[in-house]
């Protein structure tokens, strides 16, 4: 179709793409950690196996020596879950924390232990001066937020949170493209996240559903979608949500929809089903001069997905057709999780800023826990009095 239309949309995100993910600018925290630039490999332990997710980064870094991470040790509570792991990658088993701690040859942790351990955690690899890496969410309560961005900031180490939204390439691309203001104001944001807890062996009797390890399902996950959106555009300045149970009682809050308010007038919303058995739209910007359409971005859609189906395209006024990404496909949420492996070797070596901060960690648990009161009291809770 013949257009003035001057966009070129593949040069504008491939040019920037590595400056994105792997950007050469250092955080402050690295000016007392030179060490973990000079090294050629990083040994890096593992504080708490409960996230599954942290075996994905250990398969990636044992399948790629160049990522230059090494994990040499690993602990869990629960003794059997620490040897499984342990003997699947050929980890040192140690019997506490403290003994990984201790040792001089780890220069990094990533921590996946249950969720109400990660501030103690935290708190205790900061003292000994080690890098962090922190699995989603940040914690429980605000007070360990607080616990852990105080810590980090006392001791002056490394710290990342590992969110696989924010360095999937489709998201990039989607911030991209709005950050290069071809499309305008942005009306309406609207990001579906699912899983299929029901078909998952036993989840409900897992430290997923327990209040006292991970408070419920929707705060675990739906954090993830939340942190998205905060990603995108910074902390609302309302939020109103529902949240119901509507198959298993024993995995509470297993449906949700959330509707953040922006200083703008825009508006985004959250969606998560737990309980979906499949999909297709994930992510829908609506903007002044176009839409962004994301598809197959999550577990149960992706998995039903067609072979070839575009999983990001997008249309703008001005040349009226669809542009559909030519990034490589994302064939399982599987490969998405162990995407992250990259960039986290890449914050470790002191390449790149941190995926997310503990600051950022803690303003989304804030929005999290915010949902949480606008649904016991039916109504919009305010984050900004001046509103």
């Amino acid at each position: 179709m013949a257009s003035n239309f001057k966009i070129d949309y593949r040069n504008l995100f491939k040019k920037d793409l590595n400056k994105m993910i792997n950007s050469s600018k250092r955080p402050k925290d690295f000016s007392k950690h030179l060490r973990y630039q000079e090294m050629k490999e990083i040994k890096t332990a593992i504080l708490g196996f409960a996230h599954g997710h942290v075996g994905l980064y250990c398969s990636e870094w044992m399948k790629h020596k160049e990522m230059g991470i090494r994990a040499i040790a690993g602990w869990d509570h629960e003794q059997s879950r620490a040897e499984t792991y342990c003997t699947n990658f050929g980890l040192e088993l140690a019997k506490s924390p403290e003994e990984i701690l201790a040792r001089d040859d780890v220069g990094a942790v990533v921590i996946a232990a249950e969720t109400s351990m990660h501030a103690d955690l935290v708190e205790r690899a900061a003292n000994a001066g080690k890098a962090i890496v922190l699995q989603k969410p940040i914690a429980l309560t605000m007070e360990q937020a607080n616990q852990i961005v105080e810590a980090v900031n006392k001791n002056r180490v490394p710290f990342t949170l590992a969110w696989q939204m924010r360095v999937d390439p489709h998201n990039l691309q989607a911030k991209k493209l709005l950050e290069s203001g071809e499309f305008g104001r942005v009306f309406q944001v609207r990001r579906r996240h699912c899983l299929t807890t029901q078909y998952m062996k036993d989840f409900d009797k897992s430290w997923h559903v327990n209040p006292e390890l991970n408070r419920d399902i929707f705060a675990d996950d739906a954090a993830h979608p939340i942190d998205f959106i905060y990603w995108l555009f910074g902390m609302p300045i309302s939020v109103y949500a529902e949240l119901g149970t509507l198959l298993n009682p024993r995995i509470p809050n297993d449906n949700a929809i959330v509707l953040f308010r922006y200083p703008d007038g825009k508006m985004a919303e959250v969606s998560c089903s737990f309980v979906a058995l499949a999909g297709e739209n994930t992510l829908e910007i609506v903007c002044e001069h176009g839409v962004i359409i994301g598809n197959y971005g999550d577990g149960p859609s992706n998995a039903a997905r067609p072979e070839g189906a575009p999983q990001l395209k997008w249309w703008h006024e001005k040349d009226k057709t669809w542009h559909i990404s030519d990034l490589p496909e994302i064939r399982s949420q599987g490969e998405r999780i162990a995407g992250l492996a990259g960039p986290i070797a890449e914050f470790l070596h002191g390449k790149r800023l941190p995926i997310a901060t503990a600051e950022e960690g803690r303003d989304v648990l804030r929005l999290v826990l915010s949902c949480y009161e606008s649904a016991e009291l039916g109504m919009r809770v305010k984050l900004n009095q001046n509103y």
